[in-house]
């Protein structure tokens, strides 16, 4: 058949381009770049896509490290997308190798991969161009979307580029993320996909210090050095900070698996003087199973933050409101069948090496065979959803977070899960982070994973490109959760009523007479 010529062509692309995919991986890793930072990783692929023939529109959304890109074969023919991650995480600097150390010239607080996005994005992209090739050898019409996603760690872009109009028109997304739970490895999303998620920043600004109490008489300088200093914006932010923690007990039910985490963006100015802190900024995130809980802990937090206590005024600026994500069995059953035909990734004698070193270096007896025996075995999506079901309440829908779960309201979408290297461990044994970034950013033991989804994606585009009737299948299965497709009497509209966030002070690299370092200094400044 036709489709099986094709998927042939399209692992002989892959196959043959694995060092290419291998080296791609390994340049993004390295730059690290953090939300909305990610300007040297959002440049790469615009220059790679576009020497490949896609059209690109950078910047897509307001987003300065956004790119929506495409390329058509042919005329007429379905419109199947996919896309890049590239973000990395503050305080994650870890080098490519066996034992825990920044990456060369920076320090352990500047971003590195964790889950990791890096392979993310160049399998996403592997599968991509092994499809592109086979349209072309196979005379297939059909358009490519591919879209680049920035800030995934606060579920910055996928709600703005929903809002906007990216994936209007769609007829199918197919969405990979490296595992990083069990039993959500080798395997497909069925029902229980990732939940809602806001975020917010918090700033919290004293405009008038010297208002704070009445002038003394006859003293010509609000703030002498032996008066009462106004509180300032630290001190509201830590009102906040305290008083969310203390009533997060009142914020959501005590079910359902939601959490809400604090991060300070700024902490006012650096002053030894008899001044208080003028500006300070603290962004929350809120991952629940749906969006009225994110708006209950929201009208909470908002109450938290109008305390006039420390003489302050108060912004809210929104950072993300990203919606629940929406099953679609036939998509599901469509990209397990060709992760099956494809096959769990394989790690080989190098990889294990290099894991019996990690082992070694932190004391534990090297293993014969290392690495998880989930990592190259699959799990049919209904047995996974079983698994995860174990410990969730019946009435819960959704489960954890990421922001992918927006484009599920304007396509059918599939969620697909390849192991990354994980290790095995003595029983009780709990191996540090730095371990499993450090795998991330190896080559011999994150490229099984990147061949394995790029084969994965490939097949599956390209089997929604040829089977109309899957299409339809999936499209009707859309129609019916949605109560009638986009705009449907079920449909949840895109919720960002926002523009990017790209001014607040996030975590960045910096360029000074030093040359290139993170925004925090290195140990001994």
């Amino acid at each position: 058949m036709v489709k099986n010529n094709a998927e042939v062509t399209a692992t002989h692309w892959i196959d043959q381009h694995a060092a290419a995919l291998s080296e791609w991986t390994s340049e993004i890793w390295h730059r690290g770049e953090t939300a909305w930072r990610e300007y040297e990783s959002a440049a790469w692929y615009v220059q790679r896509l576009r020497a490949e023939g896609f059209e690109v529109e950078e910047g897509s959304g307001g987003m300065p490290t956004a790119f929506a890109a495409c390329w058509t074969h042919g005329r007429g023919g379905p419109v199947i997308a996919t896309y890049a991650e590239y973000d990395a995480v503050p305080g994650n600097c870890q080098a490519a190798g066996t034992e825990k150390q920044p990456r060369s010239g920076l320090n352990e607080h500047a971003g590195g991969h964790t889950d990791p996005h890096s392979a993310l994005g160049t399998s996403a992209l592997g599968g991509l161009l092994a499809t592109k090739a086979a349209m072309q050898a196979h005379d297939i019409p059909g358009t490519l979307k591919f879209f680049g996603e920035p800030a995934e760690k606060v579920r910055g872009s996928k709600p703005i580029h929903a809002a906007k109009g990216f994936y209007d028109g769609l007829d199918a997304m197919i969405s990979f993320h490296p595992c990083y739970m069990l039993p959500l490895c080798n395997t497909v999303n069925w029902d229980t996909h990732c939940g809602a998620a806001y975020a917010m920043v918090y700033r919290f600004v004293c405009d008038a210090p010297e208002t704070w109490l009445k002038r003394a008489d006859g003293t010509p300088i609000p703030q002498a050095h032996s008066a009462v200093r106004a509180p300032g914006a630290n001190d509201a932010l830590f009102y906040m900070y305290n008083a969310s923690k203390a009533l997060r007990d009142s914020m959501l039910p005590h079910m359902g698996g939601w959490s809400i985490s604090e991060a300070i963006l700024t902490a006012g100015q650096a002053t030894a003087d008899n001044l208080p802190a003028r500006i300070a900024e603290i962004q929350y995130i809120i991952r629940v199973p749906t969006v009225e809980l994110a708006e209950q802990a929201t009208l909470i937090l908002d109450r938290n933050a109008a305390s006039r206590l420390a003489h302050c005024r108060v912004e809210r600026i929104w950072v993300s409101k990203s919606r629940p994500g929406l099953a679609n069995y036939v998509m599901a059953d469509l990209v397990y069948d060709k992760l099956a035909a494809v096959g769990a990734p394989k790690w080989g004698e190098k990889a294990k090496a290099i894991a019996r070193e990690i082992q070694s270096n932190l004391g534990l007896q090297p293993m014969a065979e290392p690495f998880l025996l989930d990592c190259e075995t699959l799990i049919a999506p209904q047995e996974a959803e079983r698994i995860l079901r174990r410990d969730l309440p019946p009435s819960q829908v959704n489960y954890t977070s990421d922001d992918y779960t927006d484009m599920c309201w304007h396509t059918p979408t599939a969620r697909l899960y390849i192991a990354r290297p994980m290790l095995n461990g003595p029983a009780g044994f709990a191996y540090p982070d730095w371990v499993l970034n450090a795998l991330g950013g190896i080559p011999e033991t994150i490229d099984p994973m990147v061949i394995c989804a790029s084969k994965t994606i490939a097949h599956s585009m390209l089997e929604i490109l040829q089977n109309a009737e899957a299409r339809a299948a999936a499209m009707k299965e859309f129609e019916e959760r949605t109560g009638g497709g986009v705009g449907g009497t079920k449909w949840i509209p895109p919720l960002a009523d926002y523009e990017a966030p790209i001014g607040l002070r996030w975590p960045e690299y910096v360029t000074t007479v030093r040359g290139r370092e993170w925004w925090i200094p290195t140990a001994g400044y």
